[in-house]
């Protein structure tokens, strides 16, 4: 009778351990296929900052050129702008695709460039436009 208890015994503990094994295998299968999901839902940053490319235009002459930079890769691109309302307030910066825009640097610092509306700019003259980017606030530029 002791034989056969501790052998019932001995499989029971057996059968929840490859069970237990089981279920977290299955987690973990399920958890690595929600992953996957995820990955195929949520889109490399140069594929919405592609769409970025062309002119945008600020007030008083204020302009950015948007261009990808094919030399360097996706997700790189080159920005032609005049920023300020001095000459030296312009130039080329190369830029780079993230998920919150495309990030850049020029004499001012390191900058962000980002998807917005023109009430965003901070600037009257394109408060009504909806198709903008934005530097900082009071750097904002427009398409129509």
């Amino acid at each position: 009778m002791m034989k056969t208890a501790l052998a019932l015994s001995l499989t029971l503990c057996t059968t929840m351990l490859i069970s237990g094994c089981n279920q977290d295998t299955n987690a973990t299968a399920s958890n690595t296929a929600d992953a996957d999901t995820v990955a195929e839902q949520s889109q490399p940053p140069h594929e919405v900052t592609d769409q970025w490319v062309g002119r945008w235009v600020g007030v008083e002459g204020l302009v950015l050129d948007v261009s990808q930079d094919d030399s360097a890769g996706p997700g790189h691109y080159l920005l032609e702008m005049q920023y300020g309302l001095d000459a030296n307030q312009s130039g080329t910066f190369e830029g780079q695709a993230t998920d919150e825009g495309i990030s850049f640097s020029r004499d001012d610092g390191p900058q962000l460039l980002r998807a917005s509306d023109g009430e965003a700019t901070g600037l009257k003259w394109l408060a009504d436009k909806e198709d903008c980017l934005v530097v900082q606030a009071g750097e904002g530029y427009c398409r129509d």
